[in-house]
């Protein structure tokens, strides 16, 4: 059977289902439903939306949103929402045929990271423009003001409850920023320098003075060629990188191995795309980050 005749079939059942089920009283109110691609953007959108907002993340607690491949099962979430969140930039850019097949084409979407006015975006060795804009606090406080104006211009009747929301978590975020920035003032500027697994710490690296000499890999799923493994340990070791990161949805064994060939310290279980159990929050998952790389450069 085609992948889009059971969608179709997924998608009848959610409707066959929809009907037969209980409806709410008519007089309680209804929370908004949010398809989103990842927990990260599920977790900025709860903390503006609040309990007017009931969130689904496709990708689930630590998948890779690049190469995640949605499934006749995640058309559910699809289908019912009222509002579809991704980021756009080629991350999860399957997310939109697959709207498409669900027959929700036509529904509310905000693309994250995309038009940004006060955002200086990095050009991708992959082409483009790099999608990682939120591992820096200051552009996830641009994603949370997005974020409010949708919600404020789909559901006005609950607007103050949305700006006050966001006006108090971008509070946090600042604090968040000011955490990165005080823990990386703790070590000499030439001594910032690093190789990550892949290409997700540009923004990072950008605000807070880190030099990425480069990544294991050019994008999750890409193996790199004997040749590209040979480039970056040679970088590595020309630029004295004392830290290789790796990170939690992937394997973590190449890039030990390149370790052992420069004599440089692993940083295992970093974040960037995605949250789980252990880090369940966005300002979490940064101070997570930055307690490691610090450490690691220490």
């Amino acid at each position: 059977m085609k992948p889009r005749q059971l969608v179709s079939i997924a998608l009848l059942a959610v409707l066959l289902g929809a009907c037969s089920s209980d409806a709410r009283p008519t007089d309680a109110p209804e929370a908004i439903k949010v398809a989103t691609t990842t927990t990260v953007f599920a977790d900025l959108i709860s903390n503006v939306g609040g309990d007017h907002v009931l969130v689904q993340s496709l990708v689930p607690k630590g998948g890779d949103v690049h190469t995640f491949d949605p499934s006749p099962g995640d058309a559910a979430a699809v289908s019912g929402a009222q509002l579809v969140v991704m980021n756009g930039l080629g991350l999860d850019d399957w997310l939109v045929p697959f709207m498409h097949d669900t027959g929700n084409a036509n529904v509310p979407t905000l693309k994250l990271g995309e038009g940004l006015t006060d955002v200086q975006y990095i050009a991708s060795d992959e082409g483009g423009d790099n999608p990682h804009l939120w591992m820096d606090p200051l552009y996830a406080r641009e994603y949370v003001d997005r974020i409010r104006l949708k919600l404020d211009e789909i559901d006005p009747a609950n607007q103050a409850d949305y700006d006050a929301n966001a006006s108090s978590y971008d509070a946090q975020l600042a604090v968040l920023d000011d955490y990165v920035r005080a823990q990386f003032a703790t070590i000499p500027a030439e001594q910032r320098k690093l190789v990550a697994f892949h290409d997700a710490f540009p923004y990072y690296a950008r605000e807070y003075d880190i030099d990425v000499v480069g990544v294991v890999t050019p994008a999750p799923g890409q193996d790199p060629s004997a040749g590209q493994i040979a480039a970056l340990i040679n970088a590595i070791k020309s630029n004295d990188v004392k830290l290789i990161l790796a990170e939690v949805q992937f394997p973590d064994q190449l890039v030990r191995e390149i370790a052992a060939d420069t004599g440089a310290t692993v940083e295992s279980d970093l974040y960037d795309d995605a949250l789980t159990d252990t880090v369940p929050s966005y300002v979490q998952m940064i101070r997570w980050d930055t307690d490691k790389i610090v450490g690691g450069l220490r």
